[in-house]
């Protein structure tokens, strides 16, 4: 069973303002950068959806009302979600902040109207947590999200695999999960319009399929023919780098017009990194420039860290030392080669207790004398040395 909430960020808006009940939402950021993360059903209508420039949704929905988001109460939202689910079934598999997959073989087993049994779950979730979702129902994990996403909101479908040319193969390429923007108008250049033209194409193991979709082709020859995986994965989500990344109001040159946003960005990403409890060997720094060219800096820390400060001075000095006189519009900061924060603490033996001591003791002095300057350019002589061989 795949479980996926309707217009999660918009129903959580909603419940923090009654008003907005009714009225087309976007949820996102104005401005020349903004992205809808996501909108309310009676923007869809026209036309608005997630991923989308905020500047062209206005103009599809000049009425809309933009919403700045708040994803402290989306996680407390979806935590109560899962909790919810496990009441049914300890099987689940995160997919995403509101979307999971749930083994029901259990929790169905002997029950004579699952339709009924399964409605109940749908509206004792929205009466308890004012959350509505939309549920599949498959023998695969990609039938049941195709399935969830087929009648929105609660829907309740049920996709068996006799039923897949009756219902799956008439539905344009474009819904099919997993093909992208940019492969779906390719495959409608050869002649690929539904996914049973697809299934026909796997049939025959079209060779100009094969080499578009590569090693992707065999995954979806099962898909569509009612194979793949059908194991729910109950391991938690292990992150192997926490990155933020913020695209600026205005096109900016020089460090001190990108000196406060870096650091917010240093903020976020060690309070990321924090609430995984994760350390980094290393860090890199991500600046897009005004031809929307990406470039990246990356260094390595002398010990695993996941200390604002540190980021904040390492990928400074990278940035001084390579975009100083390069006109940006993104600037990204991504802490990798992860570590558990238990794993990696660093022994100290009776030998070297007081140097570590020390360098405590110079990272708040440098911090302290940073905060106090206009233009924070304190850092580590071991810092600046690391920082300029590695760029």
């Amino acid at each position: 069973m795949h479980i996926d909430l309707n217009a999660f960020f918009v129903t959580c808006e909603t419940m923090r303002d009654p008003s907005l009940k009714g009225k087309p939402v976007i949820v996102g950021h104005a401005g020349r950068s903004g992205i809808v993360s996501t909108c309310s059903y009676e923007a869809r209508a026209f036309g608005v959806h997630s991923g989308q420039p905020t500047f062209q949704a206005l103009k599809l929905c000049p009425d809309a009302i933009i919403v700045e988001p708040h994803f402290h109460d989306y996680e407390v939202y979806s935590r109560s979600f899962f909790s919810y689910v496990r009441r049914y079934t300890q099987t689940i598999e995160v997919a995403s902040i509101d979307e999971c997959y749930a083994d029901m073989t259990k929790a169905l087993s002997g029950v004579k109207d699952v339709v009924a049994y399964l409605r109940k779950m749908q509206f004792d979730l929205k009466n308890e947590t004012g959350l509505s979702c939309s549920i599949g129902i498959a023998p695969t994990k990609w039938l049941a999200k195709m399935a969830s996403d087929m009648k929105k909101p609660m829907g309740l479908v049920f996709l068996r695999r006799r039923d897949i040319p009756k219902i799956l193969y008439p539905m344009p390429i474009e819904s099919f999960w997993g093909i992208g923007k940019k492969t779906a108008p390719y495959l409608r250049s050869v002649g690929i319009d539904t996914i049973g033209d697809l299934a026909k194409a796997t049939e025959r193991d079209d060779p100009l399929l094969q080499r578009e979709l590569g090693k992707f082709y065999s995954t979806v020859k099962d898909w569509v023919a009612g194979r793949g995986s059908d194991i729910v994965n109950t391991e938690e989500w292990d992150p192997k780098s926490v990155g933020v990344s913020e695209t600026l109001m205005y096109d900016s040159k020089g460090y001190a017009e990108i000196q406060k946003t870096l650091h917010d960005i240093c903020l976020e990403v060690s309070r990321r990194a924090k609430k995984e409890g994760k350390v980094g060997r290393g860090v890199t720094l991500h600046v897009k420039d005004t031809a929307f060219k990406l470039h990246s800096k990356a260094s390595t820390f002398d010990a695993p860290t996941d200390d604002p400060e540190t980021l904040f001075s390492r990928v400074s000095a990278l940035y001084k030392a390579n975009y100083e006189d390069m006109e940006v519009r993104l600037i990204g900061v991504t802490l990798e080669k992860l570590g558990v924060l238990a794993h990696e603490e660093v022994q100290m033996s009776l030998w070297n207790y007081e140097q570590y001591e020390e360098m405590d003791k110079t990272k708040l002095l440098i911090a302290e004398l940073n905060r106090k300057l206009d233009k924070p350019s304190i850092i580590r002589g071991s810092e600046a040395k690391k920082g300029k061989k590695d760029a």
